[in-house]
């Protein structure tokens, strides 16, 4: 198996263990549970460079690298809902449009279909990533005492649930936005997917 998908399957085997840390009542396995994440999302950078660079696009890779990102995104989201900073609603209506676009993609791309991919969704995933890598940072450092100590009301300021409701409801509706506008962008190859002739 090459290295760009050997990278994909470490980021799928790395998300549960990402998971199990974050949401530990231990502060040592939620500071690593920081450095797990970062890992498995320059994985998914490093991966995707290797097979632009070297041509290592395979039929599998194709199909596990976009759902891999998925699963490493929604366990995050997930985590964040679990230890209270985001409101679950949210959170499932994020994954369960973004997992409804991902099979969408792989499907078309297993009956020979090419969706076209907007630069506004490349926006939206853009923006969730930002939106994780900020809470995971802010609270890692906000539950670490030596630094809550130090910087406890920068902490309260980044961490305000007002705050947080406002930007993931602002994420949520693009997510949202971005979807519908992505099946309509598509709904010619949508239809050719589910025709008994293909």
């Amino acid at each position: 198996m090459i290295l760009p998908n050997q990278l994909t399957i470490l980021r799928i085997v790395l998300t549960p263990v990402f998971l199990y840390l974050f949401i530990s009542d231990d502060l040592l396995m939620k500071q690593i549970s920081l450095v797990v994440f970062l890992v498995a999302a320059l994985s998914d950078w490093y991966d995707g460079w290797l097979a632009r660079k070297f041509n290592y696009i395979t039929e599998w890779g194709k199909f596990m690298d976009p759902l891999a990102d998925k699963i490493l995104t929604s366990a995050a989201f997930i985590g964040f809902a679990l230890v209270g900073l985001l409101e679950w609603w949210m959170v499932a209506i994020i994954l369960v449009r973004d997992f409804i676009i991902t099979f969408l993609r792989i499907y078309a791309d297993r009956k020979g279909l090419v969706f076209t991919t907007s630069f506004y969704a490349k926006w939206k995933t853009f923006f969730q990533m930002v939106f994780l890598y900020y809470l995971l940072i802010i609270y890692v450092g906000s539950v670490t005492p030596e630094l809550n100590i130090e910087f406890s009301k920068v902490f309260q300021v980044l961490l305000d649930p007002e705050l947080l409701y406002f930007i993931m409801l602002l994420i949520t509706i693009i997510t949202i936005h971005s979807g519908l506008f992505y099946i309509y962008r598509n709904k010619e190859v949508i239809k050719k997917i589910f025709s008994w002739q293909n």
